[in-house]
């Protein structure tokens, strides 16, 4: 007897979601997920492009006020790895600008080429432009770090350590704008596009630049026994700000002692040559040059010098007279600010920040505005949603941005600027399949270490399942990351976070642990006493969590798992190392596993007479700091994964402790990624890495 249609459709959905709750989520719907990043705005009208990674697939989308409909320019349709990175709009909004290829979230050769397809010929490392009104895309030249001209006309990009310029169009070759010793990088054009700054690292020294024209030769802004970086130009075009930090060398310090790293802000006339100190950092730790997102985020605003500071506490936004004088706190709070733009008007910037009104949001971004010459700060986007990477558009009328929530992946969104109802852009893109409504709304967790540390975790759990469940410690890498009520505005953590829904699908409980060294909780927090190789204090925070979930009614003690990736993977070889008791199974992602190698080479053997007063006990500590020297004491069965185009950790740290595993009989498994790197630019690659991480604590918990 035949059932009718509608009897065949309820009894495969029935099915379906019945395998659903049995085998957790479709990894592939999962992972189906559009991420967009590289948001920019034109300096004038309404236009906006991004990138978006979708499956592999990475390509540029733009979009247009009153309507903001997205729509896809180029056609990049295959899994190849390729990412785009430095998209940036003309000031008149005619032409994207953008960078394929290579791994710029590396630590080293960001700009060699990544060819995890095998390709005989691997792929370049290339600039290139399309008009915003569609076309094929135009081949500016091999570079990175490409700057377009204010007249909207050309590009200035980096290539081999010198400076080159192109017409934005691709009407005639790139050609080389001057020769100097250096590195030199980071071309800032003036306001008029006439004149060009730039840095020129000489390794232990570095100077501020400037180009005019080919019969004319460079100037130096003061050149000093200093490091100068981050040049910006006053919105006449007649002076330069920069900062100043000292120079390498001096008598050799303690390794062990945390030390302060002072930086000035300058600025110089170029007219007369003459450069002073607008402003000097505290003698403090906190008062340490920045290293949040962004860094100092100098800018020259109308009438106002921008800066980022942590000497409050926090990483905050200040702003003072363009003569120098009194710093202004524009943004009071226990809080960070990151991804900060200042408007093309120089009057206000955006910025996101874990600020908002309840105790939540600390663990969330949220979008901001301040003006520039007081403390006015507006929280634009409150809630229970995600917000980050704010811009304000050329007509100074809206913010674009890109949100997301526990469960719906991220978009582009649009406010006006004032505040108001926000619009999402492209959400035609999430496929129809992607299982929104069946992710878990991960909740906060904190709990208090024995050292007095209160760490924030976000715990993924599905309701029902067994009365004693497995669950796993998942670890962020990097370690000045912070993971988030919600979807991540890093691609990374992005698949940890669908990773983690995964596994939550599976029946597992998941803890992400926010462990010291990450950002989001003040300087303290975020550089505290003895991390790293200096005594990874950190390492505390991840055996609280452990017990923490061993407590728990509902989780089974004798089945807890930990995983994480680089400084996550560091971690979790140290969890296996020292607590193989606590911890049943781990997987270890591309993790530092001796941090005695390269590190310490010149504490032992400086080239020079002198070394470092604490050096042996600074190696000693380094060696007590590092998973293999615990390997006697591993027991707990462990997966190793690393890709062997890593260009953040080196693979020979896991070649070397999967021998030393194997000779003392540690069950072990392993997976190697042939010609990817850190950050799996195959999605494929991605894809595989998660089904072995969930197959593996299936097997083992």
């Amino acid at each position: 007897m035949k059932l009718p249609l509608h009897l065949i459709l309820g009894l495969w959905l029935t099915t379906s979601l019945y395998v659903w709750s049995q085998n957790g989520l479709p990894l592939q719907s999962l992972k189906a997920y559009p991420f967009p990043n590289e948001l920019a705005a034109a300096a004038t009208g309404t236009r906006i492009a991004w990138a978006i990674n979708q499956e592999g697939k990475r390509n540029i989308y733009v979009a247009e006020g009153p309507l903001f409909q997205a729509k896809r320019l180029t056609n990049y349709l295959q899994d190849d790895g390729q990412e785009l990175s430095s998209v940036s709009l003309s000031a008149d909004g005619k032409w994207i600008v953008y960078v394929r290829g290579g791994d710029h979230g590396s630590n080293w050769n960001d700009d060699l080429p990544v060819n995890p397809t095998f390709m005989p010929t691997p792929p370049k490392v290339q600039i290139w432009s399309i008009p915003f009104e569609g076309g094929n895309p135009r081949l500016l030249g091999d570079g990175e770090t490409p700057v377009i001209s204010p007249k909207s006309d050309k590009v200035a990009f980096s290539k081999g350590g010198q400076i080159y310029t192109v017409p934005i169009d691709a009407s005639q070759a790139a050609t080389l704008l001057f020769s100097a010793r250096g590195n030199n990088s980071s071309p800032v054009w003036s306001p008029d596009g006439s004149r060009l700054a730039f840095q020129s690292n000489r390794t232990d020294h570095s100077f501020i630049g400037v180009f005019t024209d080919s019969q004319t030769p460079l100037i130096w802004v003061d050149p000093q026994y200093k490091r100068d970086s981050s040049p910006r130009w006053s919105p006449d075009g007649k002076k330069l700000a920069f900062v100043r930090t000292n120079g390498l060398g001096g008598k050799p310090d303690s390794v062990l002692s945390r030390r302060l790293v002072p930086w000035h802000i300058m600025s110089s006339d170029l007219s007369t040559s003459e450069t002073k100190t607008l402003w000097k950092s505290p003698n403090r730790l906190n008062g340490s040059l920045p290293t949040t997102h962004g860094g100092t985020n100098l800018h020259w605003a109308t009438n106002r010098i921008v800066f980022l500071s942590y000497h409050d506490g926090w990483p905050h936004l200040y702003s003072l007279p363009e003569q120098g004088g009194n710093p202004l706190l524009l943004t009071p709070g226990n809080f960070m600010c990151e991804h900060i733009k200042l408007s093309s008007d120089g009057k206000s910037l955006v910025f996101s920040a874990n600020a908002g009104h309840t105790s939540q949001d600390i663990d969330r971004r949220h979008v901001v505005k301040v003006s520039v010459d007081k403390a006015d700060m507006q929280i634009l986007t409150p809630g229970e949603s995600l917000e980050w990477s704010p811009v304000v558009l050329g007509d100074a009328q809206s913010v674009a941005y890109i949100s997301a929530t526990a469960q719906r992946p991220p978009l582009v969104s649009i406010i006006p600027f004032k505040g108001g109802v926000s619009q999402n852009i492209g959400s035609e893109l999430i496929p129809a399949n992607f299982p929104t409504n069946d992710l878990v709304i991960p909740k906060q967790v904190t709990f208090k270490t024995p050292d007095g540390f209160t760490i924030h975790c976000q715990l993924f759990e599905k309701t029902g399942g067994a009365s004693k469940k497995p669950a796993i410690v998942y670890i962020h890498g990097g370690p000045p990351r912070q993971m988030l009520l919600g979807w991540h505005y890093s691609d990374y953590y992005a698949n940890a976070y669908a990773m983690n829904q995964y596994l939550a699908s599976k029946g597992f409980v998941v803890l992400s642990v926010n462990y010291r060294l990450g950002i989001g909780y003040g300087y303290e927090f975020h550089q505290p006493k003895n991390a790293g190789s200096n005594g990874a204090s950190e390492y505390i925070d991840i055996k609280a969590a452990g017990e923490w979930l061993a407590k728990q009614p509902q989780i089974d003690p004798k089945r807890i798992g930990v995983y994480g990736g680089s400084y996550g993977g560091f971690l979790t070889a140290l969890a296996l190392g020292h607590d193989s008791k606590l911890f049943a199974a781990g997987v270890d992602v591309h993790g530092v596993h001796d941090r005695t190698i390269e590190r310490t080479r010149n504490l032992m053997l400086p080239d020079q007479y002198e070394k470092a007063p604490d050096a042996a006990r600074a190696l000693e500590v380094a060696w007590k700091s590092s998973p293999i020297a615990y390997v006697n004491t591993w027991k707990s069965p462990v997966l190793f994964i690393h890709g062997d185009d890593d260009r953040n950790v080196r693979f020979s740290q896991t070649t070397d402790l999967v021998r030393r595993l194997e000779d003392q009989g540690t069950p072990i498994e392993t997976m190697v990624v042939v010609d990817d790197t850190h950050h799996f630019m195959l999605h494929a690659n991605q894809v595989k890495v998660n089904k072995a991480i969930a197959a593996f604590f299936e097997k083992k918990l």
